[in-house]
């Protein structure tokens, strides 16, 4: 239960104010079909964190040993950084219309999320806790606790929560989760 709730917190923590969410932003302000898109969101993340967890998932148990897991502890004090570097509307790609706004979003998300923050979180969660389906769970809900409001609130979102202090937050709980997984690595 641990790697759920920490998942699903982190990414949630660390979604907002990333692209993901600003082309959620943008997708419901341009077709104006929350359903369709939310649908979109939700298949587009399962897919891209479900391999993500199994990647990380994967590599853990290749590498399961103490430079793995100093690796890994340091890949989330990275990951701390990453989290303080505000992403732009214009990094989101336009999303097409011809499919449909259910795969215009589910595809839009999918690519958007390749190389993320989120999916390495995933990926990084999925390696320190080793269960696919419990980061992929979290992370998936994490996502969707951060662009569902995005998509029924539009833009008004961005005005709800200063950005600067969700990032430092979210930097700040990457920065501890790497520092108790680097203590732990280094105690084994």
């Amino acid at each position: 239960m641990e790697a759920f709730t920490l998942s699903a917190l982190l990414v949630a923590i660390a979604e907002i104010g990333d692209k993901t969410q600003l082309l959620a932003i943008v997708l419901a302000a341009r077709y104006r079909k929350p359903w369709p898109i939310i649908a979109g969101i939700l298949a587009a993340t399962l897919a891209n964190h479900g391999l993500a967890a199994t990647a990380g998932y994967l590599v853990a148990g290749l590498l399961d040993g103490q430079a793995f897991r100093i690796a890994v502890a340091i890949g989330f004090i990275v990951m701390a950084g990453w989290v303080l570097i505000p992403d732009k509307e214009e990094d989101a790609p336009a999303a097409a219309g011809a499919g449909g706004v259910f795969l215009a979003t589910a595809i839009a998300f999918f690519l958007v999320e390749i190389g993320d923050k989120t999916q390495i979180a995933t990926t990084a969660l999925a390696a320190r806790f080793k269960d696919i389906a419990f980061v992929t769970a979290g992370t998936t809900l994490g996502m969707m606790l951060a662009n569902v409001p995005a998509v029924f609130l539009g833009e008004r979102v961005t005005q709800i929560v200063p950005l600067k202090y969700v990032r430092i937050g979210a930097a700040l709980v990457f920065l501890a989760l790497g520092v108790w997984a680097l203590t732990e690595a280094l105690r084994r």
